[in-house]
């Protein structure tokens, strides 16, 4: 008996096809959402675009420490900090049903 349940659910690609490929990719975003969001945002009033009045808004709240706010604009600016693991496994340190090798059962 295999000891761990959820092993039985696995089952390898079939060649050629299978009902579980994505064969189309990824479905593509509104071709208009670009124009549309550029639009919107390029939008003046008073001499400022809307663009501009949200950044303010922003800027003006992670000045009164708005942590979410800050973390926005720093994100945007600059990119997101990248987030480094050091991840070492040996064999003894696995679960018991990761560390049989016999599929037979």
């Amino acid at each position: 008996m295999n000891k761990n349940p959820n092993r039985e659910n696995l089952k390898p690609f079939k060649k050629g096809q299978d009902e579980r490929r994505n064969l189309k990719g990824a479905p593509h975003k509104l071709p208009e959402l670009d124009a549309l969001l550029s639009k919107v945002l390029g939008e003046e009033k008073d001499g400022i675009t809307a663009g501009e009045v949200i950044l303010k808004a922003l800027r003006a709240k992670a000045a009164k420490g708005d942590v979410r706010a800050a973390e926005v604009l720093l994100d945007r600016a600059y990119g997101k900090a990248k987030q480094t693991m050091d991840v070492s496994v040996s064999k003894k340190n696995l679960p018991e049903w990761l560390n049989d090798t016999d599929e037979s059962q």
